[in-house]
């Protein structure tokens, strides 16, 4: 998928020589977690909300640089690694830099995440399947082979959990043969978790999506 249509640049970066009354009035007007800041043109990093309102107001951003973070990702970054570094960063903007590192614009989360939302993991019709083995014991050419050589039509993997020496991983599948495909999960060693239906597969998986949503933009 392409991000490069959902890239913003309405949003000039702070110079690392503004001081942070500037700062803390754009906050006021903003929904951002974070601002970028540039030092004669080049990227720098980003200050939080968070930090800018602690800080003293009468300090220039130069003065108070070790709260800077220099998260970013490049124009040419998958839009999963793009979701990912939002993850990371707790934060619901995400500065972009092209290959000479400057600055371009920015990424809002609410759109990564509408990308996620229109996935065929998403959006195709089909049955949810979670399944867990030891976290030495699976592999994912497993799991496609036991699948496939039931006819099942995959829509997407994902490890939705690690705990200890285990691994559990969530399976989105046509609805074709899913009780076959459970029991061919068992004869391999796999416990089936769960299998969900369409309508609540949707429900739970959408519900999750905009958690994250919420939960990164606090």
């Amino acid at each position: 998928m392409d991000t490069s249509s959902y890239l913003i640049n309405d949003l000039t970066p702070f110079d690392f020589g503004a001081s942070l009354h500037e700062v803390k009035l754009a906050f006021s007007a903003l929904t951002y977690s974070h601002v970028p800041v540039t030092r004669e043109g080049t990227y720098v990093g980003t200050i939080s909300e968070t930090d800018a309102l602690c800080l003293d107001g009468q300090q220039n951003i130069d003065q108070v640089s070790y709260v800077l973070t220099p998260f970013f990702v490049a124009l040419e970054t998958s839009w999963l690694d793009v979701l990912e570094a939002f993850a990371q960063h707790q934060t619901n903007i995400m500065p972009v830099l092209d290959q000479r590192q400057q600055y371009v614009g920015y990424y809002e989360l609410a759109d990564i995440m509408n990308l996620f939302n229109h996935t065929p993991f998403l959006s195709e019709s089909g049955g949810i399947l979670v399944v867990e083995k030891g976290s030495h014991d699976y592999s994912f050419s497993e799991i496609c082979q036991i699948i496939e050589s039931n006819n099942g039509r995959i829509f997407g993997i994902f490890i939705s959990k690690v705990d200890q020496d285990i691994t559990q991983a969530t399976i989105k599948i046509g609805h074709h043969g899913i009780a076959v495909i459970s029991q061919t999960f068992r004869r391999y060693g796999y416990n089936v978790v769960s299998t969900h239906d369409q309508d609540t597969a949707q429900q739970e998986l959408k519900a999750r999506s905009q958690y994250l949503d919420k939960y990164l933009n606090i």
